[in-house]
């Protein structure tokens, strides 16, 4: 992962959501996005209301606890924090009150939506964020499984300039045969803008070592110059 350089999607702050546990944990994943060939890592914690009752000040704070323990043990990273924020009504409030989001860089931010079924009034509150200034990166569009059989949803968000980030363990059916036959449709399509490990734990490390499919499509889609993670 060397020439992408950027992991975009993570979660290695410890203790604020469902990803790394403690600092310790967060340090081996770190290890090993590096032994991946990372070199700069942006992770986005989640802030989803009735679950993970993060904010900036939050995420900032944990983000900088990571970054001196990364400076004792000499870690060689480039490590900041953005959010993964779920659309739900806490997201609308954040909005219409005007307050600071945390981006991937400049004005990219991270949202994602449930699993089950699609929220209501989606594309007025992804135009509400443009509004604002922002462009809304789509997280894991592929795992969406009821936007599979209306697949025009993806050429909408596309007319509406919103970017693509795609789950590394989708290509290798990590989560199921038809998020991955999703993620394979949307590289025909060549709306994938960018990738993410969406990294939970060391054992997704180990998985996307070990996919040579996941390597493959990696190094075509670099050389086919369609991915952002370099430029981030």
């Amino acid at each position: 992962m060397s020439e992408l350089n950027t992991d975009m999607h993570s979660h290695l702050i410890p203790g604020i959501d469902d990803g790394a546990e403690d600092m310790d944990m967060a340090i081996q994943m770190i290890r090993g996005m590096m032994d991946l060939g990372y070199r700069k890592l942006i992770t986005t914690p989640h802030i989803q209301w009735d679950i993970y009752q993060n904010t900036a000040e939050i995420i900032l704070t944990g983000c900088q606890a990571v970054k001196e323990r990364l400076a004792r043990d000499e870690i060689p990273v480039e490590f900041s924090a953005a959010a993964e924020y779920f659309i739900d009504d806490h997201f609308e409030d954040m909005l219409d009150s005007g307050e600071r989001l945390l981006p991937l860089k400049n004005n990219l931010v991270l949202v994602e939506f449930s699993f089950i079924r699609e929220p209501a009034e989606l594309k007025d509150i992804l135009f509400k964020l443009q509004i604002k200034g922002y462009q809304p990166v789509i997280a894991h569009p592929e795992r969406y499984l009821y936007f599979g059989a209306q697949k025009t949803w993806y050429d909408q968000m596309k007319e509406m300039n919103c970017l693509f980030q795609l789950n590394l363990l989708s290509l290798c059916g990590y989560y199921g045969k038809k998020q991955e036959e999703l993620a394979h449709y949307l590289i025909k399509k060549k709306y994938v803008d960018l990738l993410g490990s969406d990294l939970h734990s060391a054992r997704h490390i180990l998985i996307i070592k070990a996919s040579s499919t996941i390597m493959d499509i990696t190094k075509r889609l670099l050389d086919d110059n369609v991915l952002l993670n370099p430029g981030l």
